[in-house]
């Protein structure tokens, strides 16, 4: 799939930071809200308003909101219609605002997630998500 080999790198790239490049930081007003917002949007089947919580970036690489919500639903299943969703830490990984997401999708089985954050005049967006390893953590 051509989207995987453009966002395969960079998730290699973000997935080698040093662990000490990484800081908890106090919850940020506004993150866990475009977080919320847009797995409410997949949830309801409203992927043009899911599309808006994601950054210009993400728009540019799959330019509508319907190939974007065929990459969601069929890469991140879990947050197409999650059965219950907790924020972790939010952490500051070199530079950038990265908050951990806990999801239970409907199966019952729970996923870790990392939702790199970009602020922007109008807000906080999504600006790429990555799926943990599951080493050590029980569902």
């Amino acid at each position: 799939m051509r989207h995987a080999r453009i966002l395969g790198p960079v998730a290699a790239l973000w997935l080698a930071l040093p662990a000490w490049a990484q800081e908890v930081v106090a919850p940020v007003p506004g993150i866990e809200e475009t977080i919320s917002g847009q797995m409410q949007a997949f949830d309801a089947g409203d992927v043009e308003g899911a599309f808006d919580f994601a950054s210009p970036m993400i728009q540019g690489i799959f330019r509508t909101p319907e190939m974007f919500g065929r990459m969601v639903e069929q890469g991140y299943p879990m947050v197409w219609q999650p059965s219950d969703v907790d924020f972790g830490d939010l952490r500051e990984v070199d530079g950038r605002l990265t908050q951990r997401v806990i999801v239970t999708d409907g199966a019952g089985r729970v996923h870790m997630l990392d939702y790199r954050m970009l602020e922007t005049e109008d807000g906080w967006l999504i600006d790429g998500v990555q799926i943990l390893p599951q080493q050590g953590f029980a569902a």
